[in-house]
Formats: C-alpha cells, sequence, structure tokens
C-alpha cells in the first residue's frame, strides 16, 4: 500500500495534480529499515542544497526530519521512502516570484534485498543541471526503456569525451583486483555511493576517484550499481563482458550495511 503525505497530512489529488503539472523540484530517496534510515545527513544537506537553488528558500533540518518523522510513523516499518520538494504557487511566468515550498513524502513497498545483475548498454547523454536530483526524469526513463528494447537491462550514459558518468538512476563503480575506481565526470553523486565510499574507508579498501573511459571499462575485473534501493552487479557493459565476483559483492554489502541506521529525531 502507497501513503503519501503533503507537509505532514495526507495529500489529496490537487497536490498531486500540481506536482505532475508544474514538474519543477527536486527529490530524495531512501530505504526504510524499522522506521530508521541511512545517511540522514547526506539526505538533509542534498534537500537543503537543491532548495537554495531552484527556491531561494532555507529548508531548516527541523522541518525535513519532521516530515519524516511524521511519514515514517504513519507507515510500515519496512518501505520505500521518496521525500519531493516542490511549489503548488511555483509559476513558471513568473519563476523568480518567491514561493513557499511543500513537501512531499510517499511511502510505498520495500526493495527488494537480492537485486539481479545487470547487462547495460552504453548512450551518450549528460543530464541538464546533474548535480541536483531533480524531477525532469523524462530522459532517464527513456534511455532505460530504449535498453531494454535493444534486449539490456539499462541505460549508462557516457559524455562527449567518451567518459562514463552515471547509470539512468544509478551510480556505478569498477574494480581492478585491488582498488575501487569511481568514474570522475558530471553526474548526481547519490547518498548509496557516498555511504559506500565511507564504508569501504573504514574496511581500509582503497579508492580512487578519475575519469573513466567507455573504451577501457571491459579491463576492471568487476563492476556495479549502486542507488537508493541497494547494489547491482553488472554482468557487461554494451559488447564487454565481467565474470561474477560474489566475494567482492559480498565485501560492498558488507560496507553498505556498517553505516548506521537512524531514526530521525
Amino acid at each position: 500500500m502507497s501513503i503519501a503525505l503533503l507537509n505532514g497530512q495526507t495529500a489529496d489529488a490537487d497536490a498531486l495534480r500540481a506536482l505532475a503539472v508544474v514538474n519543477y523540484g527536486h527529490f530524495t530517496a531512501m530505504q526504510v529499515r524499522g522506521r530508521a534510515v541511512q545517511g540522514l545527513d547526506f539526505h538533509v544537506a542534498r534537500l537543503q542544497r537543491a532548495t537554495r537553488e531552484l527556491f531561494d528558500f532555507e529548508l531548516t533540518r527541523e522541518r525535513i526530519v519532521d516530515e519524516l518523522r511524521t511519514a515514517l510513523h504513519a507507515g510500515p516499518a519496512d518501505a520505500s521512502l521518496r521525500l519531493t520538494v516542490f511549489a503548488r504557487a511555483f509559476d513558471y511566468r513568473q519563476p523568480l516570484r518567491p514561493v513557499a515550498p511543500d513537501v512531499l513524502i510517499t511511502l510505498g513497498p520495500a526493495a527488494a534485498d537480492d537485486k539481479p545483475a545487470l547487462r547495460v548498454k552504453s548512450y551518450p547523454f549528460l543530464r541538464s543541471q546533474p548535480h541536483l536530483k531533480h524531477v525532469g526524469t523524462f530522459p532517464l526513463f527513456h534511455y532505460r526503456r530504449q535498453a531494454l528494447r535493444e534486449g539490456y537491462d539499462d541505460a549508462l550514459f557516457v559524455g562527449p569525451d567518451g567518459t562514463i558518468s552515471e547509470g539512468s538512476i544509478w551510480n556505478l563503480g569498477f574494480w581492478d583486483g585491488e582498488t575501487v575506481v569511481w568514474p570522475e565526470a558530471p553526474a548526481l553523486r547519490g547518498t548509496c555511493e557516498q555511504l559506500l565510499q565511507a564504508g569501504l574507508a573504514e574496511q581500509g579498501v582503497p579508492q580512487r576517484i578519475r575519469p573513466v573511459s567507455l573504451a577501457e571499462a571491459g579491463g576492471f575485473r568487476a563492476a556495479f550499481a549502486a542507488n537508493a534501493s541497494g547494489l547491482q552487479a553488472l554482468l557487461g557493459i554494451d559488447e564487454a563482458g565481467y565474470a561474477p565476483d560474489p566475494a567482492f559483492m559480498a565485501q560492498l554489502k558488507a560496507a553498505l550495511a556498517s553505516r548506521p541506521w537512524e531514526i530521525p529525531a
């Protein structure tokens, strides 16, 4: 069962329609387990930065936490949560007019713990304003649909210089047998990526952030996708394939699991 709360109250159809029509806003997504979440500080910082940029408005940590706490107690103990910031009063004809943002929280079924490995197809594309997790998701889903039509599981984006940036709704990393390599390119830096980087650092696993060209992707031992719903091994990119590496995936899952779960309070 899905639950939708607008500013702490049950959302009505008009509020949801306003978001669909205006299509101007940003969001963050997270998994909930036992009414607790991982990376709360990362989510709060993301929401605050984007709200300043899109609305010239200071969304306080107190409000974010209050909205989360209300939603978490209204829904199931385990869930997938999305918090969207938009403004019903926003008018594209007067985009500089000050408006007070609304906070919409939706809760749905929790993501499965074990997700299938992916074979992905690359496409030349860079998201607009990639540093923002904004609601303009049309090209992401369009390219994913194209990839599925061509027999793949998802889409990978590559910049005009041939460097890998990100997947449709996920970040990715590579494993050369000793070091985790994170592609350096304009992309949305995900909360799962940040949690993994912290967990791997705590384990003492070497990590490096550098440009990764599509041409060299096949030279790595393994690759993986990471987003708010968890981790997935990559079976291949275009014609390049990767052999399953259960030990490496187990290490990644352990690094992610080491990050604390917090009940917003």
